[in-house]
């Protein structure tokens, strides 16, 4: 069965030529959106490895994962309902310069920017502190 009337006798199907176009995948592909920028497996790894410990300590309870045109971000939250406390962002096009890698605090303050992941997220580690008896 098809949508199209049927055939009276003698007719003949005319061919519509003005749905036939021929596209080329790749140019089709290219012209939608640019794909977001993401997180890696290994980067996450990291990310989620301090997000647990942090956890454990009791300083953070959530965290959403935006990834964006231009940047990803994952953001950190002591409440759910609040602003981020932290920001940890990938943005490529900062790679050649300073560094794709940034942790940003609720103010808007870049505390530390690199070029890697495991160094930029030093920032959160613990110094110790003598204490006096």
């Amino acid at each position: 069965m098809t949508d199209q009337p049927d055939l009276r006798h003698g007719e003949s199907r005319s061919v519509d030529n003005s749905f036939s176009v021929v596209v080329d995948l790749k140019e089709y592909r290219q012209s939608k959106d640019p794909v977001p920028v993401t997180f890696h497996r290994r980067e996450l790894d990291a990310i989620l490895w301090i997000y647990g410990r942090m956890v454990g300590e009791g300083e953070w309870r959530d965290y959403a994962i935006d990834h964006l045109k231009d940047k990803a971000v994952f953001s950190v939250f002591k409440r759910s309902g609040e602003m981020p406390l932290f920001r940890i962002e990938k943005n490529p096009k900062l790679a050649a310069k300073q560094g794709a890698y940034s942790v940003i605090n609720v103010n808007g303050v870049i505390l530390k920017r690199g070029h890697e992941l495991n160094q930029v997220l030093k920032v959160f580690d613990k110094v110790l502190k003598l204490v006096d008896k």
